[in-house]
């Protein structure tokens, strides 16, 4: 059984910073892919940041500069350093975990979510 497991979250004033980390328990599991997704009310869930095995990331252009995503391999962790926080990046940010499952198919797992909010 595989569980996603994310924390870090709060709130923060604008300007400020939060680090979010994120765990896999599972037997022997080994990530291509972990990811950092976000969702406010009313709005669709997006990509905020990525990082695969081989130190390839990818970042949502309005946190370019602000946001570091980083994996430790031997831990199946992934954390995502948020700096110089905006109130538009008040969200539920989830942990996204992705594994070879054979036969070429991914699967992927998900975190429950934590809470961000910046106030003004």
């Amino acid at each position: 059984q595989v569980h996603v497991v994310e924390s870090g979250g709060g709130l923060v004033q604008a300007g400020g910073s939060l680090r979010l980390s994120c765990e896999v328990s599972a037997f022997a599991f080994r990530a291509v892919t972990m990811g950092w997704y976000r969702q406010a009310p009313g709005k669709e869930r997006e990509l905020v940041a990525d990082v695969t095995k081989d130190g390839s990331t990818t970042y949502l252009d309005s946190v370019k500069g602000r946001f570091t995503i980083s994996m430790d391999d031997g831990k199946n962790a992934a954390y995502l350093q948020m700096n110089s926080l905006k109130p538009e990046d008040t969200a539920v940010y989830y942990c996204m975990a992705e594994r070879m499952a054979g036969w070429g198919r991914r699967e992927k797992y998900w975190g429950q979510g934590t809470q961000v909010t910046v106030s003004s």
